[in-house]
């Protein structure tokens, strides 16, 4: 599992996000569910919590536990969009996406991996081609992203998908010895044009 101390991508990604209060939250990839935790505790009544890993999900639900949600949290094993079921609906989708681009070839060894890379951006395109059907009337979908990813190939993927990327908040910071500009994008559709 991929720990958050290691960026501060975490830490301002949770600081910008519009938490719907009394609404509805589906953060995807929720490493130890420090996002899905905070946007309950910031009043937000049904939260789920989803990640790959079986390590984040057993973790985001203790910390979950931890901080007195766990009966507004749902943590659940899931693929993207995949363990949720056909209707289910949200206010706000947020992923902090695995940014490092993979070749087509690239075998995922360790789980922590797919919180880093992602093999030809497959998981990328999905989230673009799959996440406005989650949202609510209202709901309004959002992605992580940072300067160590390949920003050409996702703005050429949210074409081909039909959808706008719309850069909320931008910061740059390091990680580690690194320089790193970290974004929150929003998604949209191609006519939608919400400007706040």
């Amino acid at each position: 599992m991929f720990a958050p101390v290691h960026t501060d991508s975490t830490e301002l990604f949770t600081q910008w996000l519009p938490f719907p209060v009394g609404g509805s939250f589906l953060e995807v990839g929720c490493g130890a569910g420090v996002t899905a935790v905070t946007a309950a505790m910031a009043g937000c009544e049904r939260v789920t919590a989803s990640d790959i890993s079986s390590d984040a999900v057993v973790n985001a639900g203790l910390n979950a536990a931890r901080h007195g949600v766990a009966d507004r949290v749902r943590v659940q094993r899931s693929d993207l969009f995949d363990a949720l079921e056909p209707g289910e609906r949200f206010d706000l989708v947020f992923w902090n996406s695995n940014v490092v681009w993979a070749p087509e070839d690239f075998v995922y060894s360790r789980q922590v991996q797919y919180a880093i890379f992602d093999r030809d951006y497959a998981a990328h395109q999905r989230y673009l081609c799959q996440g406005l059907a989650r949202l609510t009337g209202v709901g309004r979908l959002f992605l992580g992203f940072n300067s160590l990813g390949d920003a050409g190939r996702l703005d050429s993927l949210a074409s081909q998908a039909g959808v706008r990327v719309i850069e909320r908040r931008c910061e740059a910071r390091r990680a580690g010895d690194v320089a790193v500009t970290f974004r929150l994008l929003e998604i949209t559709g191609m006519h939608d044009r919400r400007t706040v």
